[in-house]
């Protein structure tokens, strides 16, 4: 008896030890390596870099673009300056005082009639994308701006529609920092 409980308590310790290191070290590893050689860009965050090679952000997170010249993405939940470290929703429910005061002042400051996604949070706070309603509504506010026809930038906006994968996956979108980063090289 006593023989046979040692017996299952070695398989059982040498049981968890391997499939510990099995899943929790060669399965992530070898999981990277593929990752890392069949989608470099994507396996290393989608990173996007200006003409000096510095990073200026990735196609995966929003960030904050402030100011009536850029298009703006949804606001973040994820702390201050869209801090990918804290990412996640509110959890604000719907009559909650503190969320129904953010998107009065989101409306505020984008105006009435803005779409839904230019005033409120996504699911992760970091979403890079909003729906091309959201980008047509800002198009007058940063041609003016830009001092550039509402066409041109409205133009380049369609330009920048990404559609839904395979036909049916997701809904039409706007990756925002791609928009502003071809509006910058349009206005220079």
């Amino acid at each position: 008896m006593k023989n046979e409980m040692k017996k299952l308590i070695v398989t059982s310790v040498l049981f968890t030890l391997v499939t510990g290191v099995l899943f929790g070290l060669v399965y992530p590893l070898v999981t990277t390596a593929i990752a890392s050689v069949a989608f470099p860009k994507q396996a290393n965050g989608s990173l996007v870099y200006d003409a000096q090679g510095s990073v200026i952000g990735s196609h995966l997170i929003g960030q904050a673009f402030v100011g009536d010249s850029y298009f703006h993405g949804r606001p973040s939940a994820a702390g201050a300056g869209y801090d990918a470290g804290s990412s996640g929703g509110s959890n604000l429910g719907p009559t909650n005082k503190a969320l129904l005061t953010r998107v009065d002042q989101a409306v505020a400051a984008e105006g009435a009639g803005a779409p839904i996604d230019l005033v409120t949070t996504s699911g992760s706070g970091l979403d890079p994308d909003i729906t091309p309603a959201a980008a047509m509504f800002q198009v007058e506010r940063v041609a003016k701006a830009r001092k550039l026809s509402a066409d041109a930038v409205r133009t380049l906006v369609e330009a920048h529609v990404t559609q839904r994968q395979m036909g049916l996956l997701g809904e039409p979108r706007v990756n925002v920092l791609e928009l502003n980063l071809a509006l910058d090289k349009a206005s220079h």
